[in-house]
């Protein structure tokens, strides 16, 4: 189709679903409980890991968001949606955005967690974007207006983005990015003093954020030899955990790493070739994350002065799969890392996959699963939303709504998006009356958690 046809395809979804209609939230008839759904989370969990997630969730309404995308895939489901299809990140909440390395070394600023993606509507991922703004601000004691307008910042940045990379061409879409420093330099004008400090503080911090930095926090050398500083119950070395041998898991998990190393793209091989393994250790990760298996892999190169620290994390299917179709992968962990790369601009060097294979033990820390690998750090970071004000969350939320327009206009029909969202607030008015709602019915679910944690129904431990 030519770029007026696709957008005539945008404009006629208008008729068939008013931009008016993403309004406002009602929960559908036989809504599923969301305490349910969260014990059904546990099962396929570490067992002895669900109480810190649930005691993570617990922290406040924006934490337990954090956990639910369960809970809202089941409720995205029964709203409105104009028919075109993006590769979704399926979890895009404020706290799933941030800042880390290039492969070129440059410090950007882009979605970093796909552990929900799927092809599905872009809808979902905006809603439940605003729905974290709004929910964020409320938590931060923002008055109603201060947490609207960051909220229609938002949506208005998406949909801008949007008319913008609908008139470029497809390699300019492809390699739109956002390096950081020179953002800052160029915007850093427009922030209050006190946070272009905070801002440029938590930079020069990303900057020291690497395997070096995370071999002097983690390990330490015994007899010689490095090894992972226990921290139970948040890192617990292979050797520490019950009933399981460590030599019998260091062997298994060798060849996870192994079978995951033919992944990679050859010249990445050849890289992770020259370290050596030297310890394996199981980490709690995230909030929503916690209870899926984490390991962290220790490995050295020229010296105990190169270290390089992996992290194998466990993937299992998506939150959206009971709505949308499913994956065209049979391995989650591959599954995140396509989606993963079709949505980031860079992408770390190591993003590779593997599967546990059936023969493994039944065992929690052996039984089968896909995984997916990166490095446990590379100048990662992200924003600290609790600390931020009506102002700083007005520009962080437009950051993340040009950076989720840009991973959607990688893959989905965007000259027929932005001609569906149009140039006025239409459709931003009916996000921000969909987010009301919405922070509502988060609110009450957690109340739902809360008593249910208090009644002892859902284990919780909390301070870790």
């Amino acid at each position: 189709m030519t770029a007026s046809e696709r957008a005539a395809r945008g404009r006629a979804a208008r008729k068939r679903v008013p931009r008016s209609s993403h309004g406002g939230f009602e929960p559908a008839p036989g809504r599923a409980d969301p305490v349910e759904l969260l014990e059904l989370q546990a099962r396929t969990r570490v067992a002895e890991l669900v109480p810190i997630r649930h005691g993570r969730m617990l922290a406040s309404p924006f934490a337990f968001y954090r956990g639910a995308a369960l809970i809202m895939a089941g409720d995205l489901a029964s709203t409105p949606t104009s028919g075109f299809t993006v590769q979704a990140c399926g979890d895009a909440h404020l706290s799933n955005f941030g800042m880390f390395a290039s492969p070129e070394r440059n410090l950007v600023f882009d979605i970093n967690d796909f552990d929900e993606t799927l092809p599905g509507p872009w809808e979902w991922d905006l809603k439940r974007l605003c729905a974290s703004v709004l929910i964020a601000g409320q938590d931060n004691g923002f008055a109603s207006s201060g947490s609207d307008r960051a909220v229609l910042a938002t949506v208005a940045s998406y949909r801008s983005a949007l008319t913008r990379f609908a008139s470029q061409g497809n390699l300019a879409v492809w390699y739109a990015h956002l390096d950081v420093e020179p953002a800052l330099e160029r915007f850093g004008g427009r922030l209050r003093p006190r946070t272009r400090k905070r801002t440029e503080h938590e930079i020069a911090k990303a900057h020291t954020r690497d395997s070096v930095s995370a071999f002097a926090k983690i390990a330490d050398e015994r007899s010689g030899e490095p090894r992972i500083i226990a921290d139970p119950p948040l890192v617990v070395p292979i050797g520490e955990l019950a009933y399981v041998s460590r030599d019998a898991l260091f062997a298994r998990l060798r060849e996870l790493l192994d079978a995951y190393c033919r992944s990679l793209p050859r010249d990445r091989r050849t890289l992770l070739t020259q370290f050596q393994l030297v310890d394996f250790a199981r980490k709690v990760v995230g909030v929503g994350s916690v209870g899926l298996r984490a390991w962290i892999a220790l490995l050295v190169g020229r010296d105990g002065r190169d270290p390089l620290v992996l992290q194998l994390k466990e993937a299992q299917a998506s939150v959206l799969e009971g709505y949308v179709a499913k994956s065209r992968f049979s391995n989650h962990g591959r599954r995140v890392v396509e989606g993963q790369r079709l949505m980031q601009e860079s992408s770390d060097i190591f993003l590779g996959w593997v599967r546990l294979g059936p023969e493994a033990q039944e065992t929690p820390e052996e039984r089968a699963g896909d995984f997916y690998g990166r490095q446990l750090r590379d100048w990662k970071a992200s924003a600290q939303v609790e600390r931020m004000r009506p102002r700083d969350l007005c520009d962080y939320g437009r950051l993340c709504g040009w950076t989720l327009a840009r991973a959607h206009a990688r893959t989905g029909e965007r000259i027929a998006i932005a001609a569906y969202l149009g140039g006025g607030d239409t459709f931003d008015r009916a996000i921000l009356a969909f987010t009301r709602d919405y922070a509502e019915q988060n609110r009450r679910d957690y109340a739902s958690f809360r008593s249910a944690v208090e009644s002892g129904r859902l284990p919780a431990t909390t301070g870790l």
